[in-house]
């Protein structure tokens, strides 16, 4: 079975090919890790599938649903989460205030649902001591906990992680594997990651590895050679 299925996939921005005929799944439960060099397009991926981008060309499902066409809202509703590069938790809402968006997933959004699910203080038991402190004064890491409890609140089939420990320190980089293996134990979660950092990527069932917008290599993360580490991974 596939949860997201891409064949073919190109995007533009204006005239720059960006994005070259992409071919990818993931299926469900399954952690899928997109590797490569910044500007590979791995972003510009994430975001055509969140419906940020359009798509030229090509096909773009979950579970089985052309999501080519659909704004932002209506594929998260279809079950797409995303957090995205650097966070982007509001800074002046509370901690409270920002899980509270993440429900705006769910059907009927925010005016029918208000109840933050406590199984996101079991991941990230530090949101609730701070439930009431700003998103802006917390920490890099924190905030990272954060943003991604709050997309777990809309409750997604697919939670799309865009480079998740970036400027974080190595701890809570741990935090944060743990957190994304027990969501994906715990819900049936499937998961596509952009990452460079090694011990998180082989923390996946699978990896893409893309250079010049187009997939080049794949596989399972077992078999993550050092040639491949060495091509995609070390700078």
């Amino acid at each position: 079975m596939t949860l997201l299925d891409i064949r073919g996939l190109n995007v533009y921005y204006g005239e720059s090919h960006i994005l070259r005929d992409v071919d990818l799944s993931v299926a469900p439960g399954e952690m899928v890790c997109l590797i490569g060099r910044n500007g590979v397009g791995k972003t510009t991926l994430l975001k055509t599938v969140i419906g940020l981008l359009a798509q030229r060309s090509g096909g773009l499902q979950l579970q089985g649903r052309d999501l080519a066409g659909l704004p932002p809202h209506a594929r998260a509703r279809a079950g797409v989460g995303y957090v995205p590069q650097g966070r982007e938790i509001i800074p002046q809402l509370t901690v409270r205030e920002n899980l509270l968006l993440g429900l705006e997933a769910l059907p009927g959004g925010m005016a029918r649902n208000r109840h933050i699910d406590p199984v996101v203080f079991e991941l990230f038991p530090i949101l609730e001591k701070f439930l009431a402190r700003r998103g802006g004064d917390l920490s890099g890491g924190q905030q990272q906990q954060l943003a991604i409890a709050r997309a777990l609140l809309g409750k997604p089939k697919l939670l799309l992680l865009d480079e998740p420990t970036e400027g974080i320190q190595p701890s809570v980089v741990l935090d944060i594997e743990r957190a994304v293996r027990r969501i994906i134990a715990a819900t049936g979660i499937s998961v596509l990651l952009v990452e460079q950092h090694l011990h998180f990527v082989r923390q996946a069932d699978r990896y893409y590895a893309m250079q010049r917008g187009g997939i080049v290599a794949s596989g399972p993360t077992s078999e993550l050679s050092k040639d491949v580490v060495d091509r995609f991974l070390t700078v």
